[in-house]
Parts: C-alpha cells; sequence; structure tokens
C-alpha cells in the first residue's frame, strides 16, 4: 500500500462500523476483552517528534553593586522574581548585605506592620453607634409611665364635657395630633425640655389656649407632616423620664389656672394654679390618648380594644383621687349641692362608694363634703357601679352623666354630684 492510499488521521476504514457478530469473538479465544488504544495527542497524528520542553531561564548575574541597590526593593517585595531569586543567592554569601536586607525588613515592618486575624477593637463600638443611632436603647420605664409609653402613639379627636353640657370640636387627624403635641408640651417644659410651639405661647397656660395659639399658628389643615415632631416628643419625654427615675414622679406639672372666688364676694374672683404631680400627668396624657383614639376606631369602624387592667386601673384611681376637688370646685361655682356636714381635714366624712366593674376595677370611698376627709364605710351614703370603661369614657365627656349605665344605691344628690363631678374631669 502506498502513502497515496494509505487512510488519513480522520479518514474512516468500511469495516469501522461493522457490527459484532460470533465470529469476531472466537479472534480472542481466552475471552478477555480486546485492548483499546488511549486517546494520542494531535501531534502524533502528523508523524512528527514531540517539541523539547522549553529551557529553564539562566539566573541572573549582577554586580554587587546592583544587588545591593535591589535590597530596598526586595524588602518591599517590589522587585521581579528573577531579581528576588538574585539578591536571595547573593545575601547568602555576603554577610555585610545580609545584614542590611535583615535592617531593611525589619523597617518595613515598622512601616506596615502584619494585620491581625482579630477583629478590629473599633468595630463593635462603631456598629453599636450605627444601631442606636436607627433604634433608641430601651431603657426601662417608670411603672407610672408605661400607661403612657403603651398608649402614647394612637391618633385622636377631640371630644368633652363642660360645665353643664358635652361640647365637641371637629378636626383633622393632623389637627388633632397638633393637639397633642402641644399639651405633652407642657409636661416637657415641667422636666426643662424645649417647648415644641417656640414662641406661639410665651408662657404654659391651660391646654386648650396652647392648642388653639397652635392652630393658629400653624398651617391650615395640618398635615401629616406634624406626626414626626409629636412622636420625637414622646421619645424625648418617655425617655427623659427613664433617665430621671422614679423620684421625679413627683415633680409638678402647671396645667394653667381656674377661677375661684375671692374673700370679697362676687367680683372678686382669684386664679388658682392647676398641678398634677409628673406620675400622675403621664396617666393623664395615656388617657386622652386611648379615649381620643377610640374616637378615631369608632369613625373609620375599626376596633379598638381598651388598655391593659394594670393601665386602665391606674387611670380609673386618678380620676377617682381627682374627683373630691373637683366636686369642690363645683360647689364653688354653684353646681353641685351644699355640703352637709364639714369636717376637719383628715376627720372621716360622708362618703360615696364608687365601685367600678370589670378588669382594672375597684373600689373607691369619696368624700363628698370636704376635698380634705377621708372616706369612710361607717359614713356611707350612696354606692355607684359602674363598669371600667364606661367610667372612663364618663370621666372623658364622651357619655353624659344622665346616659351613664350606672347602678345607684342611696343619696340621689351625692350621686348625681359625684356623676357630674367626674364629667367635669374632660377638657380639651
Amino acid at each position: 500500500m502506498t502513502g497515496t492510499d494509505r487512510p488519513g488521521p480522520h479518514e474512516e476504514r468500511p469495516d469501522r462500523h461493522r457490527h459484532a457478530g460470533p465470529s469476531d469473538r472466537s479472534d480472542h479465544a481466552d475471552g478477555t476483552a480486546p485492548r483499546i488504544p488511549l486517546p494520542r495527542a494531535s501531534v502524533e497524528d502528523t508523524g512528527n517528534a514531540l517539541p523539547d520542553p522549553p529551557p529553564a531561564p539562566e539566573p541572573l548575574v549582577l554586580e554587587h553593586r546592583v544587588l545591593k541597590s535591589l535590597l530596598g526593593a526586595w524588602a518591599l517585595a517590589a522587585c521581579s522574581a528573577e531579581e528576588a531569586t538574585a539578591v536571595e543567592e547573593h545575601l547568602g554569601d555576603c554577610g555585610p548585605c545580609a545584614e542590611e536586607a535583615l535592617r531593611l525588613r525589619d523597617a518595613v515592618g515598622l512601616l506596615h506592620p502584619e494585620e491581625s486575624l482579630d477583629l478590629d477593637p473599633g468595630l463593635r463600638t462603631r456598629v453599636l453607634e450605627s444601631c442606636l443611632g436607627r433604634r433608641p436603647p430601651r431603657i426601662p420605664v417608670p411603672e407610672w409611665a408605661v400607661p403612657y409609653d403603651a398608649e402614647w402613639h394612637a391618633p385622636v379627636r377631640l371630644r368633652w364635657f363642660d360645665d353643664e353640657g358635652p361640647v365637641s370640636r371637629k378636626t383633622t387627624v393632623a389637627g388633632v395630633i397638633s393637639h397633642l403635641l402641644a399639651v405633652d408640651g407642657m409636661v416637657g417644659l415641667a422636666l426643662g425640655l424645649d417647648d415644641p410651639l417656640g414662641t406661639e405661647v410665651r408662657v404654659p397656660r391651660d391646654p386648650a389656649h396652647r392648642t388653639e395659639a397652635h392652630w393658629r399658628a400653624s398651617h391650615f389643615p395640618p398635615t401629616r407632616a406634624v406626626r414626626t415632631p409629636w412622636r420625637e416628643q414622646t421619645h424625648e419625654l418617655i425617655r427623659t423620664v427613664s433617665f430621671a427615675g422614679g423620684g421625679s414622679g413627683r415633680l409638678p406639672v402647671p396645667y394653667g389656672t381656674v377661677p375661684v372666688p375671692g374673700a370679697d364676694g362676687p367680683g372678686s374672683e382669684q386664679q388658682q394654679a392647676v398641678e398634677l404631680p409628673l406620675r400622675d400627668s403621664m396617666v393623664d396624657r395615656a388617657f386622652e390618648c386611648w379615649i381620643h383614639a377610640g374616637d378615631i376606631a369608632h369613625a373609620v369602624d375599626y376596633p379598638y380594644a381598651p388598655p391593659a387592667p394594670r393601665h386602665l386601673h391606674r387611670m380609673i384611681d386618678l380620676a377617682a383621687r381627682l374627683l373630691p376637688g373637683t366636686l369642690a370646685e363645683r360647689r364653688r361655682s354653684g353646681l353641685a349641692t351644699p355640703p352637709r356636714r364639714l369636717v376637719a381635714a383628715g376627720a372621716p366624712g360622708r362618703s360615696l362608694r364608687l365601685e367600678i366593674e370589670g378588669l382594672g376595677g375597684g373600689e373607691w370611698l369619696i368624700p363628698l363634703d370636704s376635698p380634705a376627709a377621708t372616706g369612710s364605710r361607717e359614713h356611707e351614703v350612696a354606692h355607684v357601679a359602674l363598669d371600667g370603661v364606661e367610667f372612663c369614657r364618663l370621666a372623658a365627656g364622651h357619655v353624659s352623666p344622665e346616659e351613664a349605665a350606672a347602678g345607684q344605691d342611696g343619696d340621689r344628690e351625692a350621686i348625681r354630684d359625684v356623676l357630674f363631678a367626674a364629667a367635669s374631669l374632660s377638657r380639651m
């Protein structure tokens, strides 16, 4: 067969795809499988010899002065691989250059010390600062501020009870939040915080005065932009009382003044300051947030549950403790019956037993003839039973005394005076 007749490397032989038959197996009498050759490199198909491996690079042969000038680059690992090999071979033969190389390596270590695998000690501080910037830390809140902390965020609208009947003031939700911002600012002023109203009100007058002044000074109608300063102020109030601790609960919070009859008879009225201790003022703020949030929920047919029982009990307790003083103020204004029997301060006197039913309820003995007297079961002349939420609605001015679903027994005049006094606790 000549070279032209030999099949090329990519030509197929005629019998290459012939199917194996019984005669094929007879070629291997020993039963072994035929040997299959390994694939060949493409160069083998050409018949040419394999190429020789590339020669190893010849080492650099440099003069001593050149190698000495490369010591700095070698210490910084800034020279080529061939130069580094030449320098390292030279250091094994030249003592002065070896000492100089060690000094240069030490100097490089001082300029760029080896980095530790441990985390940067300042990393924890930076992470904490970033986290605290996004979410303030949870500082323990005094027990008497917990109700306000739980209720402050709800939107509200304004309704209250005047001396003789219910009063309502329609506004937007943003306008109501402006009202809360103004009244909460009175608590903030007592704590030494900035007045959110700025120069709109020069003195911390009563809540209605501050609210009207804020409404006049703001854009009308107020927008939802008022929500952010209100939230920030509330966070600041909670943080401040938390840092101040439980002793700050006795700090007085002014709520304006009320007129009282003077000693010279009609026409000689004087202004009497109205103050609440901070612990009661925080409960008052929680009470207002909850009551008015219920108004908004009712308007949009949204279910809104009452506060937690322990918070509700604090609100009821505050209202019950304020009843004797409110009853005395109504009596001075001629809106309640005169006292039947005056007693010395601290002595037991005629009392009404206020029974609040449901979660958060209890019993309170309300002195009728003098706010300085003490309630006494022996001198009980009337008994009133109310559901806890119903009593709070009465104290908020959301239900009239005549419509309050109350179980009554005893002196009718005393019951009427106490129910009207409870409704008079409400304000704008």
